[in-house]
């Protein structure tokens, strides 16, 4: 079966699901609609209501939700407790705010009056990714619900209890049947489930293959979509900066949630005149991160999340050595059973070589030396990514005109490249199109409606 949990710790299977039938799915998507006919016209207190509501529960069942996501896989267990936090506050953050984010904008047209009016649009449909299972979710249903959407949402296949448990929440926290709906279907299926008329938008966080399917049937269809994809973060490290603690943050960049976010420093560029001192730092530390059981609060570093994932990430890794590229630490999988993955350090990185141009989603890290800052910059745009970078330097304004220069959706200074619910999160190029969180995130999956109130005098 295709839509099963594999503890990624062990590579051994605990549980399998079927795929809903066709018959079933579309009954789903008609109840949906139903929903929404209901929902659209509940007040914002409602909605609000209900998030907080499920905000609640999950605070309250965070430990055995937090296990889950470790279980299938292999999140820390501490970091999948502050994911479940994480989550909890982005539905707080919408309930609180999305009222005011959703306020008629007054227009001062040259005759009569005229205001902007959101509302909401329909049924849409949420294709979300393994790596943040419940926070990838709730950055997607928190604000729809909010406008007045309901939500089709088809998880990754290997994190159906996961899945689950997040329509039962809705459910728990008395949401209407039909508002939040769990489709246990396999991505062609949802790729196909696209083309129906009762749905009014498409939101994917996955690979570029997965979004290009999406977003081909979408456009064929005339729906929206937003698309968050894959990334590249460049990790900029300038002469001037604090390098004990920019070795602190290149570790945490890298290494959180097993080396598998979008997000995450992947690609990390120093200056000639602070390379040494940095990788020597940065180095040492990777080599005495303990690997073990993510359930275990003194492992730093778990399995990735399947056995295909580790398999994919090893040959990555194995195609750049034959291409050219050097190991500075590591490279192996790791000597033990899961799917885990030595920290690893490739240098010697040129184009044409793999880990140059591919997103590496697991624990290796890619090493540049640059002359200065322009090199810096010029590396960092050689990407067919734009999701996020960091640039670190003690020089804030240096950083911030560093900042304009790179072509990515976001950039922090002194900080990697990370997410919480009132910034917005999002790319360009090839990661991507579409914002979520903060008020940009309501704003996707909205008919801005122009009411215009005129004089019967007034010119045409």
């Amino acid at each position: 079966m295709s839509i099963q949990t594999v503890n990624p710790n062990t590579n051994k299977t605990v549980k399998s699901f079927q795929e809903m039938t066709e018959k079933t799915v579309d009954a789903k998507v008609a109840k949906a609609q139903t929903a929404f006919i209901d929902w659209k016209e509940t007040s914002y207190q409602q909605r609000a209501d209900l998030l907080h509501k499920v905000a609640t529960l999950m605070r309250v069942k965070k430990s055995s939700l937090a296990k889950t996501i470790t279980l299938e896989m292999g999140k820390l267990l501490a970091q999948a407790e502050a994911e479940i936090d994480l989550s909890a506050n982005i539905l707080d953050y919408y309930a609180d705010h999305g009222e005011a984010f959703l306020a008629d904008k007054v227009l001062d047209p040259e005759y009569g009056s005229a205001l902007i009016r959101n509302s909401p649009i329909g049924v849409l449909l949420g294709v979300m990714p393994w790596n943040f299972p419940y926070y990838q979710v709730a950055r997607f249903a928190a604000p729809n619900i909010m406008v007045g959407n309901t939500i089709l949402l088809k998880h990754a296949s290997i994190v159906p209890q996961c899945a689950a448990a997040i329509e039962e929440l809705f459910e728990e926290a008395g949401a209407p049947e039909g508002l939040y709906t769990n489709l246990f279907i396999t991505g062609k299926h949802a790729s196909a489930l696209v083309s129906d008329k009762r749905i009014k938008g498409v939101s994917l966080t996955g690979s570029e293959e997965a979004g290009a399917s999406v977003a081909m049937e979408a456009g064929k269809h005339l729906k929206k979509v937003v698309l968050e994809l894959g990334g590249n973060d460049v990790f900029i490290i300038l002469e001037d900066a604090d390098i004990e603690k920019t070795v602190e943050w290149a570790v945490v960049g890298r290494m959180n949630n097993n080396g598998q976010c979008c997000v995450a420093s992947k690609r990390f560029i120093a200056v000639e005149a602070i390379a040494d001192e940095f990788i020597k730092k940065f180095k040492d530390k990777l080599s005495k991160m303990k690997v073990g059981d993510p359930m275990d609060p003194e492992t730093e570093l778990g399995p990735l999340s399947s056995e295909t994932a580790a398999v994919h990430l090893a040959d990555q890794v194995r195609r750049s050595v034959d291409e050219g590229a050097k190991i500075l630490l590591g490279g192996k999988r790791s000597d033990r059973e899961g799917a885990f993955m030595e920290p690893t350090i490739l240098t010697d990185l040129k184009p044409g070589i793999a880990a140059y141009h591919e997103e590496l989603f697991g624990p290796v890290a890619s090493f540049y030396v640059v002359k200065d800052e322009q090199a810096a910059i010029d590396l960092a745009n050689d990407s067919d990514f734009g999701l996020g970078a960091s640039i670190f330097t003690q020089d804030i304004e240096r950083g911030k005109k560093v900042a304009d220069q790179i072509d990515t959706g976001m950039v922090f200074i002194n900080h990697p490249t990370w997410t919480q619910a009132d910034l917005p999160f999002g790319g360009t190029k090839r990661s991507g199109f579409g914002r979520e969180l903060s008020e940009l995130g309501i704003q996707e999956f909205v008919n801005k409606k122009l009411i215009r109130v005129s004089d019967l005098n007034d010119p045409f």
